[in-house]
């Protein structure tokens, strides 16, 4: 049976930004539940190892998930797994309402959104088997791994293109394997593909099948040109996939700021266009999409979430929805210490 919750505050999504969020919020005594659609962790649990996370050399995603978890449920937050969140919509007196697959409501005046985004997969056998173990969709947390070792990127885009360049750094060979006969990134990020000595552009070529050991990991890649038919076997021990990524911004009812590629667009204090809904991590426009920038964003929306509660306690219940939200807003974007 579907029944209703109050809480301070609802955060969507336990990645690293959903449990950092709910450590703070935890911390300053505001009743905090967290929606996780599977086991907390988000993306590190399709990561084996890390060693970009300050304090950490090299560590497993998932014991580093279970660190964020254990932390946050230090402090009082409260997790719900496996549901899926169909909607969160402003109701008409400023709070919010979310909804869940089975009908659950979870009332609060503050949402925090960190449901991140959902990289783009080929689809293809050997993929999701060797995910993290060769396979991987980010080249800033995954390429120290690769060093000396030939590698293969699949995609045609800037994100492709910047990043084969970028893989460069530590790979001996980098093949750049394009479906189509041209790439669609600009000119100037293709003139540095085409003269870096290290990329082997393979046009007219999709990825056909991820092949490996299971004992130690990716070992090859299949792939066929899509004009002879002609199939080979490439020697590579890694795959980088950017064909795509797609922030998880469906189940925002209403209208939000957000930049050309759907990412949300927040102020300095993580907070959306609708007032009381913040964003933090993957889902957010910004430069990098890191453990630690996810774990910042998510530390300044949860102060200033906290101050934004605060803001409408102290507008007092007689003040009207509009007026407790304009105070609420600028009481948010105040700057305060006690969190550290």
């Amino acid at each position: 049976m579907a029944t209703e919750h109050q809480h301070d505050v609802v955060i969507i999504g336990a990645g690293p930004a959903g449990m950092t969020a709910a450590l703070y919020t935890g911390r300053a005594m505001l009743r905090t539940v967290v929606l996780e659609r599977g086991e907390p962790g988000g993306e590190l649990l399709n990561t084996e190892y890390l060693d970009d996370v300050i304090g950490f050399p090299k560590i497993l995603g998932r014991e580093l998930a279970e660190k964020f978890a254990e932390h946050a449920q230090r402090f009082g937050a409260e997790f719900k797994q496996f549901i899926n969140v169909q909607r969160v919509t402003k109701l008409p007196d400023g709070s919010f309402e979310t909804v869940t697959d089975i009908g659950d409501i979870y009332r609060s005046p503050v949402v925090i959104v960190t449901a991140g985004g959902t990289p783009t997969k080929l689809g293809i056998p050997g993929e999701f088997e060797y995910a993290g173990r060769g396979v991987s969709y980010c080249a800033i947390c995954d390429a120290n791994f690769f060093k000396n070792q030939v590698i293969a990127v699949v995609g045609g885009g800037d994100a492709a293109c910047e990043e084969a360049d970028y893989l460069t750094r530590f790979a001996t060979k980098v093949y750049l394997v394009h479906r189509r006969d041209e790439f669609r990134a600009s000119a100037v990020v293709q003139k540095h593909v085409f003269e870096n000595p290290k990329i082997e552009v393979v046009f007219n070529t999709v990825a056909e099948e991820v092949v490996g050991d299971p004992a130690t990991g990716m070992t090859g890649l299949r792939v066929k040109n899509v004009i002879t038919g002609e199939q080979k076997l490439m020697d590579v021990t890694g795959l980088f996939v950017f064909i795509g990524f797609r922030p998880n911004t469906g189940i925002i009812d209403g209208h939000f700021t957000h930049d050309e590629m759907g990412y949300v667009k927040t102020d300095d204090a993580m907070m959306t266009s609708i007032p009381g809904l913040f964003a933090a991590g993957d889902i957010r426009s910004q430069l990098t999409r890191q453990v630690t920038t996810a774990s910042g964003d998510a530390t300044t929306a949860a102060i200033a979430a906290d101050k934004y509660i605060k803001g409408l306690r102290e507008a007092g219940n007689g003040a009207s929805a509009s007026t407790r939200v304009a105070e609420a807003v600028e009481t948010s974007h105040v700057s305060g210490g006690g969190y550290s």
